[in-house]
């Protein structure tokens, strides 16, 4: 039995989960990130270009000010940046000259530890996005195998991958990547040895979410396997579509003979902090799954899932929940089995309710074909795993749109930015006003630094505080629980009274 170490998701991966990318800011981080520190994590999962553009976008708050209080906070553990390499904040593709610059920013303001994901297992796009990570200074670089159920997606397709992941220089480490929580310990006994006889002996890593219960016994079996680290969230934002439970592994990892080195009254720590921040935010806890095998056909990550559900509510289709998901497996088929990770599963889910909505009226499927399928046809994000079926690619590239499409101007460089939004700006706000519309980048400039501090315990009482202050001026306050008495009178008060 080995020494187990893990990696902490909550930050970015549980947040993102749970919580919609919405449920931290600013203040919740740089609080805990001091304590996050010394629990003994080997690197904490940590943002990402989604990430980034929530904190702008709805926090009004500046993430590279957040990052750079992070690093401060945390400065022996490793902070993680997962991307494509393709874009960033925007869905549309970047030019590579704009991906290296913010890759350099990332790393000159505490970024370290960079994740290579490419959708759709494109080793040239992800050897280049390694080749910029490290060409910018990040210190460790892990190839994402991401998992999935498909007539293509076998133990020998993913011991390829990983051959080419060790046969890169500028990828230091691997992990297999579980998004959708499918992996069971019995697959995992078959994938993880292949995996790690194509690696060569670099490291490999497991990322698996809880959404179906299975991962937390996965997690098991890969340690017995010899993958030496983990990924967990911690109390309120670990289980249910977040990683298991760190304080619950940790306790079972132990118990099956695993050493892990771990400050358990530090972890406990953080469990309670993010416990309390949910109750007093009134943010849903992870719990743990329950298996559902409708996963295994549509694969979606359980906060695309309920988005996706909430979205047909919105729309009045709720009744037709079930026919969507059958839909959605179909249309992965189709399109060539892309892996259900950002962005394909908006791309699959776009085009299968299309496809239910145009039956629904009488007509044929792919009759209406939203444009980011129609780009991912055309090879804007790469090449497909799998060939798209002959007659769909017909139907989808013989739209007019398609050509349209297929002549779009390439994406600006940094000198034709610079042209847009000035010479002046630092190369970090040049990043987000790539991204993202300048107003929300204004905003973010004219809110000022953001709150570094929070307590959970104090919520309750600002919320009262703030309900009293947009009612009519009260005479008098009176507060009380067993054993203290509190009265505020106003000046009028008292004189009334005398």
């Amino acid at each position: 039995m080995a020494e187990i170490r893990l990696v902490d998701v909550s930050l970015r991966d549980g947040n993102q989960s749970l919580w919609g990318a919405t449920g931290l800011r600013t203040a919740h981080i740089a609080t805990i990130a001091p304590v996050l520190g010394r629990v003994g994590f080997r690197a904490l999962d940590y943002s990402s270009s989604t990430a980034m553009g929530v904190s702008v976008r709805t926090h009004r708050e500046d993430p590279w000010a957040l990052l750079r209080l992070t690093r401060s906070a945390v400065p022996d553990t490793k902070l993680q940046f997962i991307g494509t390499g393709f874009r960033f904040i925007s869905w549309e593709r970047a030019h590579p000259e704009v991906i290296e610059l913010v890759y350099r920013c990332l790393v000159r303001n505490g970024m370290d530890r960079f994740v290579v994901l490419d959708p759709s297992h494109d080793m040239d796009a992800a050897r280049a996005t390694a080749r910029v990570a490290k060409k910018a200074g990040g210190s460790e670089v892990i190839g994402a195998l991401t998992y999935t159920i498909s007539q293509v997606h076998d133990d020998a397709f993913y011991a390829g991958i990983a051959a080419q992941y060790a046969a890169c220089d500028d990828i230091d480490r691997a992990y297999i990547k579980d998004p959708a929580g499918i992996l069971t310990p019995d697959r995992a006994r078959t994938l993880i040895p292949a995996v790690q006889a194509a690696l060569g002996g670099k490291p490999l890593e497991l990322h698996s979410h809880a959404t179906l219960g299975l991962s937390p016994l996965t997690c098991l079996a890969a340690a017995e396997l010899g993958v030496h680290v983990l990924q967990v969230g911690c109390g309120a934002l670990g289980n249910g579509s977040s990683l298991p439970s760190a304080e619950h592994l940790v306790a079972n990892l132990r118990a099956t003979g695993h050493s892990v080195d771990i400050d358990d009254r530090l972890l406990a720590a953080v469990a309670r902090y993010f416990d309390r921040l949910a109750a007093a935010e009134g943010l849903p806890p992870g719990n743990p799954g329950s298996f559902d095998a409708a996963f295994m056909d549509h694969q979606l990550a359980g906060g695309v899932l309920s988005t996706t559900r909430r979205q047909l509510a919105e729309i009045g289709l709720a009744d037709r929940f079930d026919a969507l998901m059958a839909e959605i497996a179909q249309v992965r088929g189709e399109l060539g089995y892309p892996i259900m990770v950002t962005p394909y599963p908006q791309m699959v889910i776009g085009q299968a309710l299309a496809n239910l909505l145009s039956t629904q009226a009488g007509n044929a499927r792919y009759d209406n074909v939203p444009d980011q399928v129609i780009r991912y046809a055309l090879g804007t994000f790469g090449k497909p795993t799998a060939p798209i079926e002959p007659w769909v690619l017909g139907k989808v590239l013989g739209r007019p749109r398609a050509a349209e499409l297929a002549g779009e101007r390439p994406p600006l460089d940094v000198a034709e930015l610079r042209q847009r939004f000035g010479t002046r700006i630092s190369e970090e706000e040049l990043a987000l006003r790539f991204g993202m519309p300048g107003a929300e980048v204004d905003a973010m400039i004219a809110a000022g630094p953001a709150v570094t501090h929070y307590n959970p315990g104090t919520v309750p009482v600002l919320k009262l505080l703030r309900s009293l202050a947009g009612r009519p001026a009260a005479r008098e306050l009176t507060v009380g629980k067993p054993g203290f008495r509190l009265s505020l009178r106003s000046d009028a008060a008292r004189k009334g009274a005398s």
